[in-house]
């Protein structure tokens, strides 16, 4: 079953955790000095918040699977929506390891495609040379400087 995934950048996490866990009825799933993710399952989303972001507010969404055979079919419909697709493979980010893909929507929002394999101690890696990576997330603006692989800036 496909999970929704929204990730929103923040100025102040401790701030963010408290609304977010107050919103949600619930506390994160996992908190870390710079993030935090709620898994949950009504509605069916993995959200997360970081302090990475170029600036608060949507960073990034995405689809979450829980198989090879579901990634197979989303990067399908990657191909069908048109677009230029970063086809990222394995890599660690947001304190897991996984697979993913990423796109822009006709509006330029960036949408991760991905499936986790595992968790992580890290944040994620570091990716140069690629000018639509900025910490995973898609950038808008080609000046940006690629500076890791995760899935948000």
């Amino acid at each position: 079953m496909k999970r929704m995934h929204v990730h929103v950048a923040v100025a102040d996490l401790e701030q963010s955790i408290g609304f977010y866990s107050a919103l949600f009825a619930t506390q994160p799933t996992v908190v870390k000095a710079d993030y935090a993710k709620w898994m949950l399952d009504d509605p069916r989303v993995n959200f997360a918040i970081s302090t990475r972001g170029k600036r608060p507010g949507l960073d990034h969404l995405g689809i979450q699977v829980e198989s090879k055979d579901e990634l197979g079919e989303i990067y399908a419909r990657l191909h069908q929506a048109g677009g230029t697709i970063l086809e990222q493979g394995q890599t660690t980010c947001c304190y897991a390891k996984s697979e993913k893909s990423w796109i822009d929507d006709p509006a330029g929002i960036s949408w991760e495609t991905f499936f986790t394999t595992g968790e992580s101690t890290d944040y994620g890696v570091s990716v140069e040379n690629d000018p639509r990576v900025a910490h995973g997330a898609r950038v808008r603006q080609p000046a940006v400087a690629a500076t890791s692989a995760c899935c948000n800036t």
